[in-house]
């Protein structure tokens, strides 16, 4: 069986995508402590400090990588100095990883990447790169040093540039569990208008799709989304449905942002012709299931 290592194990993105991977890989992951009742080998690991990585890699020595781990704190990482530490911490991982035999490396991307004044409906090759944030500009900085890295060590790499994902254990200001938290404890969420439309996607899709473009040897950038425009305003209805209390959300009191685009979309050719993924969750469904996970755990 191949070895995959995961990095950013603990994450949104980590537990779930660990949970995927198992049943096709020999598992190993980097993490803050062990996952609870997880069939992964746990190795702590400081992927910022370089004698770290060098030495994880020289251990574990994986023929697969899922580069998951990254500044991720809300409102900070879009701007925070640290997203170039983890540019440059990704690519001493990548180089370790090259030098001990690894053949496919998937990196999580951001639809950050694309420049969103001209972004619509985004298309890997044919939409503009001209990201506005800092996040955005190191994530692409890392995909394009990492794809002319792979071609010349003989590595295939893929960047997912990951949409906007929902699900359980989501950080609780974000969109969906700001809202749910809200309207449980029996208080108003207030809301902007909402009348952008956003592709979302469940956090188990997501995380499906990234271990089957693991599995794969396509490489370049490939949007994981549902590549279906839903408004803002929708998801929020869909969540206050679930918890019984829509005549406690507030739409319109609170300002859109400045710069927000109307419509922010994947098209996913790629994912589905050229991968041949679909996601399983429709979104009612996800947002019932994710508003009553926060009805379970509001204390998170």
């Amino acid at each position: 069986m191949t070895r995959l290592l995961i990095t950013g194990a603990t994450g949104f993105l980590g537990e779930p995508a660990v949970r995927a991977a198992c049943d096709h890989f020999e598992v190993h992951v980097v993490a803050r402590q062990p996952l609870a009742a997880s069939r992964a080998a746990f190795h702590p690991c400081d992927i910022l400090n370089t004698r770290d990585i060098v030495r994880l890699i020289e251990d574990v020595r994986p023929t697969h990588l899922l580069h998951l781990a990254w500044i991720a704190t809300p409102g900070v990482y879009w701007a925070s100095p640290e997203n170039h530490r983890w540019v440059e911490a990704s690519k001493r991982l990548l180089l370790a990883f090259a030098r001990c035999g690894g053949t496919r490396a998937v990196l999580a991307g951001s639809c950050a990447e694309y420049d969103w004044s001209a972004a619509g409906v985004c298309h890997e090759r044919d939409t503009p790169t001209r990201p506005h944030t800092t996040y955005g500009r190191c994530k692409l900085e890392l995909g394009r040093w990492a794809e002319a890295f792979g071609s010349a060590r003989g590595v295939n790499v893929a960047q997912a540039r990951l949409f906007f994902l929902y699900g359980p254990r989501e950080y609780p200001a974000r969109l969906v569990p700001s809202v749910a938290k809200a309207l449980f404890a029996g208080t108003p969420a207030p809301c902007s208008a909402g009348t952008q439309h956003r592709d979302f996607l469940h956090v188990e899709d997501a995380t499906d799709a990234l271990v089957t473009l693991t599995r794969s040897d396509l490489t370049g950038p490939v949007n994981i989304g549902s590549g279906e425009p839903v408004a803002v305003r929708d998801v929020i209805g869909h969540v206050a449905h679930a918890c019984g209390r829509p005549e406690l959300v507030r739409l319109g009191e609170r300002e859109t942002p400045v710069g927000e685009p109307p419509l922010l979309v994947a098209d996913v050719s790629r994912l589905r012709d050229e991968l041949g993924w679909r996601p399983r969750i429709a979104l009612a469904s996800g947002l019932r299931e994710t508003a009553n996970w926060w009805r379970l755990n509001r204390a998170a």
